[in-house]
């Protein structure tokens, strides 16, 4: 970023300077409500879900990338190619639900600071929202004068954090080998680990991350785009993205099921507060000094890529812009109510994950429609057998709905 002119001109011209945006979306991958998630899995379960983190980043790739290249092809982010090739009131209806998918990310990702928190200094969790919020506003201000490339600096740090965190924790917990590949058979133990399997899905392939990706390409690619051959560049520049991106936040979502897994199996364990007494007990209080540093880092860095994301899909579907002032203090309400009224949050975050898995669909199948069309896409248009994964994919998230529906109506 400030390299001397002849190593930028070389990193220019070997792509890597196009990193970057890939990165802001993978925060969204490693949120709170992963951690919620992917705890209570490993915890509950064993290593018997470990399956569906792979899957989910294996599904995330292709969707991230489809989702970008949509926008480099096009120019435009998903939001608004949907409102420039669908009917008003289909337009309405994903607005709504991407509105309610923005509220349940945002109180995710608060909760998730204000525990981290209060584990490190005691802050009460209402108070500790508050400081989540703020920071969180305080990082959209930075990238507001300062510009893309800085902010995804401070993000990629804020991930850095996180990634570091669980490699520690993944070492002290020394799971074994034979146990992680036996998590890797696609299989179930009743409604209640599909629940969390839904709620792992939802938290892994985040549908505001899904509406964001082509926004950040264009905010950060506006220039090379309309250069000769640039958006050759910038689409093979984002395949690496999107790989590095997702391979390194699948590893910590591994990581996190494999820990709890490792090291929390049998404790009792119900919440992030109780994981993180348990990893101290059982792992020492250095890794458990990390668990609640990366728990913050993911809270303030998701938080402010969350809002973002908001402004987004507000400004893509309606062409309408509210302060991010304003838009921070209405998706923070509903994540301070819920800190206040005294609920579980722990609770909270995963049955915000399993509504952010029904707004998955949302995004897809609307991404699927417009890759697909040459009208849309021109020469990018998606090849058959993309259009065909894809297609699997968003039948495969719908289905799992459906089925969590009747499961959970039936008891």
């Amino acid at each position: 970023m400030y390299a001397p002119a002849p190593l930028r001109r070389g990193l220019n011209r070997s792509g890597l300077l196009l990193l970057g945006p890939a990165f802001v979306a993978a925060v969204a991958y490693v949120d709170p409500g992963n951690f919620a998630t992917n705890i209570a899995a490993g915890a509950t379960y064993g290593y018997l879900l470990c399956w569906v983190v792979v899957g989910a980043n294996l599904l995330a790739v292709l969707v991230q990338y489809l989702a970008a290249k949509a926008s480099i092809a096009t120019g435009r982010s998903l939001p608004q190619l949907c409102r420039d090739h669908f009917r008003r009131p289909t337009v309405l209806g994903l607005w709504g639900q991407a509105e309610v998918v923005a509220l349940a990310t945002d109180l995710a990702e608060v909760v998730g600071g204000a525990i981290a928190l209060n584990l490190l200094f005691g802050i009460p969790l209402l108070a500790g929202g508050v400081i989540t919020g703020v920071v969180s506003f305080a990082l959209l201000l930075y990238q507001s004068r300062r510009g893309q490339r800085p902010f995804e600096t401070a993000i990629i740090g804020l991930l850095a954090v996180v990634l570091a965190g669980f490699v520690v924790s993944t070492i002290e917990a020394a799971p074994k080998a034979t146990s992680v590949v036996g998590g890797l058979v696609p299989r179930l133990d009743g409604t209640e680990s599909l629940v969390l399997a839904a709620g792992m899905l939802g938290a892994t392939v985040m549908p505001h991350a899904i509406w964001l990706h082509g926004a950040l390409i264009t905010d950060r690619h506006a220039k090379t785009l309309r250069t000769p051959g640039g958006r050759e560049r910038v689409l093979k520049a984002t395949r690496i993205d999107v790989m590095v991106a997702m391979a390194l936040a699948g590893a910590v979502n591994l990581a996190m099921v494999v820990v709890a897994a490792a090291a929390l199996t049998g404790s009792g364990t119900e919440s992030l507060s109780d994981a993180h007494a348990a990893i101290g007990d059982r792992l020492g209080q250095a890794p458990a000094l990390l668990f609640a540093l990366a728990l913050l880092a993911s809270g303030f860095a998701s938080s402010s890529v969350g809002t973002y994301a908001g402004s987004v899909i507000l400004d893509g579907f309606l062409r309408r812009q509210v302060p991010v002032v304003a838009r921070r203090l209405i998706t923070l309400l509903p994540a301070l109510a819920v800190l206040a009224i005294g609920i579980d949050p722990t609770r909270a975050l995963v049955v915000s994950q399993v509504v952010l898995s029904f707004g998955i669909p949302c995004a897809l199948w609307p991404l699927v429609k417009l890759t697909a069309s040459r009208r849309v896409m021109g020469d990018q248009v998606n090849r058959t057998v993309t259009t065909i994964a894809a297609c699997l994919v968003a039948t495969a998230v719908s289905t799992l709905n459906v089925v969590l529906i009747v499961l959970t109506v039936s008891g």
